[in-house]
């Protein structure tokens, strides 16, 4: 596994929004996730001095077609602080962690407001 990939996206709040990542290992080969668990965490900043606030987004390993499929929930949505965030998708096998992704998270404000 080699540093992760990158993926910016725009978020709609109070949306559902979901997307699948294949991971990869260095010559290209697809990553075995048997025994792997994935941890979606979006925050309003990064660093080791973690001040801010941070949201566990969805994130579920399926095994037989080696891709995690991610998704914030409008519920989640709704929480995150401010017109911006951060995130990093991690596996780990309970030994290992890695990040497979990480990203800016661009928020656009809804009409409606909560329902």
């Amino acid at each position: 596994m080699s540093f992760p990939s990158t993926y910016n996206f725009s978020y709609y709040r109070g949306d559902t929004n979901e997307f699948v990542i294949r991971p990869k290992i260095a010559n290209g080969d697809e990553f075995d996730l048997t025994g792997y668990t994935a941890i979606y965490k979006i925050a309003d900043v990064r660093g080791p001095d973690f001040t801010g606030t941070q949201k566990t987004g969805s994130a579920i390993v399926d095994t037989a077609n080696n891709l995690i499929t991610c998704k914030i929930t409008p519920g989640v949505g709704r929480t995150i602080v401010g017109a911006s965030a951060v995130y990093d998708i991690q596996i780990t096998d309970n030994t290992n962690i890695y990040t497979v992704l990480t990203g800016t998270i661009t928020i656009t404000e809804d009409v409606t407001g909560a329902a």
